[in-house]
């Protein structure tokens, strides 16, 4: 029998709750990548944050610091451990009206890894046509650790490391086994995304080179559009009608232009601020960047001025100053190794004696030169402040190259130079200047190591000459220490003088004695 309602008794509930004690204090909260086995930067400051309720006093107890604050009007508080010394495990507790409390902290180098699917791409997918990699996932690295935005941090065991981006992953195992100290792996990319969802939308915004270019593009943007509408996808319709009957796979339709200022007609930085602007503020060391095959997806705006914003974006959010960089080169591979037999260079391109045509002639062949223009314009991005470029042209080809181990070798060795000063060279020869002295050029480098020297094949190959008509043609080359002197019989006035000028260039056959292939370049710079 069920029993009778009493309203009376009712009543008298409402009221004793409604002269109840106020609701306990909110607990203290942090985001998820302060967790148990995470990575603090050394040296410097490595923040703390959370929230809280407003007012509530918080004390920060890690070692012999214990950094205090008091909860914002908004619940938000944050503190700063600072200068601390590489090393732990330790405990970290954040004391409030709870207590939080993290175990296995350690202290040494925090990188974030960002971009497209290059980066994204885990060892799992990777390890099975890359033994290195696999070797390398098959051991349990006490002192590296992985975590994201959303992720808290995981220990490099051989469970864990199969979900680790294959390059970040093979970059910590190198930096950690040469610097003897733990290493964080913070990622945040997503595949097949261009560089204008990476860059903060103010940083678009502030910056001038992007609006000029934005304002550019969208003086002829009904014009692209009409295009797009009346002419570029009829064809592909037809095209893939002709495909289908024929029983052929139906490539994706052609994007619609992007409306101006935007990309791929979202606001820029959308990808930025999910999966990056949560980790702003974290101590770290730098960023390692795989990105570029989408390009930036901006109507009018090309991947080298994008990414001026993107660092600069990236790096006043931080306000750490201009740290580190790194980025990997673009188009993978295309050209050959110093040593093939190299574990780094396994997947690199054969060398081949010099094709008939030359690479560059803008007069014949203008897609050539398109190419030498698209590798040059990446390259170009290693020009900001401290910014490094991991030479990838003898690492080996395709969209998704498999040696992810000689990815993050190469990158690593990059770091070690640039943000840590060890003595490594970690750039091929780098055009510096050039002289012409009669009939020949005679061109500068820098890195050149222990010596410029030429490998496989009977001669120095790869140069290009032409006069005032920008008529190339092959010219001969001879290392003359640390410069090349190159001439032509066919051209008695040189004016330029290309290297490399093209994605795939597996003739081009110019190295320092410590391995590394010597960059693409043109002196005719402001040719148009």
């Amino acid at each position: 029998m069920r029993p009778l309602h009493n309203p009376v008794a009712s009543c008298l509930i409402v009221v004793a709750m409604a002269l109840a004690p106020a609701a306990a204090s909110a607990v203290v909260k942090l985001p998820p990548f302060f967790s148990d086995h995470m990575v603090l930067q050394r040296d410097g400051k490595a923040p703390v944050w959370g929230t809280a309720d407003p007012g509530e006093q918080i004390t920060v107890r890690f070692r012999d610091q214990a950094p205090a604050t008091k909860a914002d009007a908004q619940g938000r508080w944050r503190v700063e451990l600072t200068n601390l010394k590489a090393g732990g495990p330790d405990e970290l507790s954040v004391v409030g009206s709870n207590t939080v409390k993290f175990g296995d902290v350690l202290v040494g180098e925090v990188w974030v890894g960002s971009g497209q699917s290059n980066m994204a791409g885990n060892v799992r997918g990777y390890s099975k046509n890359d033994p290195v990699l696999a070797d390398l996932a098959a051991k349990t690295h006490s002192q590296i650790r992985g975590c994201s935005a959303i992720k808290g941090w995981t220990v490099a065991t051989p469970e864990n490391n199969a979900a680790y981006s294959a390059l970040l992953f093979s970059f910590a195992v190198r930096l950690n086994e040469q610097l003897d100290v733990p290493v964080g792996m913070m990622l945040g990319a997503v595949g097949g995304t261009p560089s204008g969802a990476w860059t903060p939308a103010e940083a678009v915004a502030e910056d001038a080179a992007c609006q000029a270019l934005i304002a550019e593009y969208a003086q002829g943007y009904d014009e692209l559009l009409k295009d797009y509408e009346t002419r570029i996808m009829p064809a592909w319709r037809k095209g893939a009608e002709q495909a289908k009957a024929a029983g052929r796979a139906v490539g994706r339709a052609p994007l619609e232009p992007p409306k101006p200022g935007t990309a791929r007609n979202r606001t820029p930085g959308y990808l930025y601020d999910q999966h990056i602007k949560p980790l702003v503020g974290y101590g770290i060391r730098g960023v390692l960047w795989d990105q570029g095959e989408a390009r930036t997806q901006v109507g009018g705006v090309d991947q080298f001025t994008m990414m001026g914003a993107l660092i600069r974006g990236w790096r006043k959010a931080w306000g750490l100053g201009e740290f580190p960089f790194i980025y990997v080169q673009k188009p993978s591979g295309g050209g050959c190794a110093f040593d093939p037999t190299n574990p780094v260079n396994t997947a690199s391109e054969k060398f081949e004696p010099l094709p008939k045509a030359q690479p560059g002639q803008v007069d014949r062949d203008v897609r050539a030169d398109f190419a030498g223009r698209d590798v040059e314009n990446h390259i170009r991005i290693m020009s900001y402040p401290n910014v490094g470029m991991a030479i990838s042209s003898d690492l080996g080809p395709m969209t998704h190259p498999v040696n992810k181990s000689g990815y993050g070798t190469r990158a690593a060795a990059v770091a070690l130079g640039m943000a840590y000063g060890r003595p490594v060279e970690y750039y091929g020869p780098l055009y510096d200047s050039h002289k012409i002295e009669g009939n020949k050029i005679r061109i500068a480098f820098t890195h050149v190591g222990k010596g410029l020297v030429q490998k496989h094949g009977d001669k120095l190959q790869g140069f290009i000459i032409a006069g005032a008509d920008k008529n190339f043609v092959w010219a001969e080359a001879a290392i003359d220490g640390d410069t090349v002197v190159v001439s032509s019989p066919e051209v008695p006035q040189p004016t330029a003088v290309r290297y490399a000028w093209a994605y795939k260039r597996p003739w081009a056959n110019l190295f320092n004695q410590d391995g590394l292939p010597a960059v693409p370049f043109r002196t005719d710079r402001d040719a148009k």
